[in-house]
């Protein structure tokens, strides 16, 4: 039971991330085109609230990643890590435990 509270924790936290990740990734673009103004509160609320969310996972990609002409590659890299590494690796731990080939710390 405490195993899957865990497991359900962390796979919805990945989530957010994920989304977190993408937003991120819009609205800078949608800033960069001048589309969204930053002068509008909520706008530069929402864009402060968002950079300090995935910037500790974006920035040791950016880095490590060259730049393109200009064009951040670091969202895409992150969020190929997050659906490819993490969440296989924590469905494997956790089938480990559920299925009793690995004994849970807890």
């Amino acid at each position: 039971m405490i195993s899957y509270i865990l497991y359900r924790l962390i796979m919805i936290a990945v989530q957010l991330l994920t989304w977190a990740v993408i937003l991120q990734a819009i609205v800078a673009t949608l800033i960069a085109f001048n589309v969204l103004d930053t002068r509008n509160r909520f706008v530069w609320s929402l864009a402060d609230f968002l950079a300090r969310v995935t910037d500790p996972l974006l920035r040791p990609v950016r880095r490590r990643l060259p730049t393109f002409n200009g064009i951040d590659f670091s969202p895409l890299v992150v969020l190929i890590i997050l659906q490819v590494i993490v969440v296989p690796v924590v469905d494997y731990l956790y089938a480990g435990i559920h299925t009793g080939v690995w004994q849970p710390l807890l």
